[in-house]
């Protein structure tokens, strides 16, 4: 994990913020604060952390990534594209008819979607049958969902958190994207979460915090969370529309697609901070 290393990663997931962009923009409608947000995550993901062959999307002793907040799946079909599991061309297509990339994934439509997902709640229901799945065949491979914190409004979260550690799934890791922001508005406002610290220890899981955009962070909370013998919930803290000052923070941010202008002044932004 040298400093060259890093710095390929920051500029891999710069690009990935630009692909972002310039789809939203073609499809003319979408998520695109969330999808920012989550830029850095997901470069460290598929280019560090994941145990994943783009050319063999079914080996089974791959790591398996879940996407519950599937609205923000213009950063993870980026990140597959960069990745190699299908032509950057593709994305072009973002929520076209008969496109594989739909407003939010679908199973079978695109190599490297692990499910399909849209009601928000229930990936980590998925993500914990597939660890026990995992668990039960004596497979080393890690089930990483991403849930985003607004969804732990839903009582299904809270179910599937308690059968994970029932099962103690030490191969289950929750990446929470903690940016404090939903359709409409904080967090805070639309229904206060509390402690998701406190509350992920009372139900007997080990929990971590990291900065979401230090690549660094990142790295280093994942490869640790992968050596611990419980289920992992990592609290990212992340900022929604990150690199994009009119986008940061805005939650009128998180359903709207960018303009012309709102797209070509994004992208000066991006390319200036390379």
């Amino acid at each position: 994990m040298g400093k060259i290393n890093i710095e390929e990663l920051k500029t891999t997931a710069n690009t990935i913020r630009q692909d972002i962009i310039k789809m939203l923009f073609k499809a003319g409608s979408g998520h695109t604060g969330g999808s920012l947000g989550m830029a850095d995550i997901f470069t460290v993901l598929y280019f560090k952390i994941l145990k994943h062959t783009p050319e063999q999307t079914n080996n089974r002793y791959r790591d398996r990534l879940i996407l519950s907040n599937g609205h923000i799946c213009p950063v993870l079909y980026a990140a597959l594209a960069r990745a190699n599991y299908f032509p950057l061309v593709k994305l072009k297509t973002l929520r076209q008819i008969n496109s594989g990339l739909q407003g939010h994934p679908h199973r079978g439509s695109l190599p490297g979607i692990e499910t399909s997902s849209g009601p928000l709640g229930q990936g980590i229901s998925q993500a914990v049958g597939m660890a026990m799945a995992g668990f039960m065949n004596k497979q080393n491979h890690h089930i990483f969902c991403i849930t985003s914190d607004g969804e732990h409004n839903e009582g299904q979260v809270w179910e599937a958190i308690m059968t994970a550690h029932k099962y103690k799934l030490d191969n289950l890791i929750n990446i929470i994207d903690n940016n404090g922001i939903q359709i409409d508005g904080l967090t805070k406002h639309i229904m206060p979460l509390g402690s998701l610290r406190k509350k992920y220890e009372s139900f007997g899981w080990h929990v971590m915090e990291m900065n979401g955009h230090n690549i660094k962070n990142i790295i280093n909370t994942l490869e640790k969370a992968k050596k611990i013998k419980k289920p992992v919930a990592i609290i990212a803290n992340t900022i929604l529309g990150k690199d994009v000052s009119f986008m940061e923070n805005q939650y009128v941010w998180h359903g709207k697609a960018p303009n012309e202008e709102e797209k070509n002044k994004a992208l000066k932004e991006l390319q200036n901070a390379k």
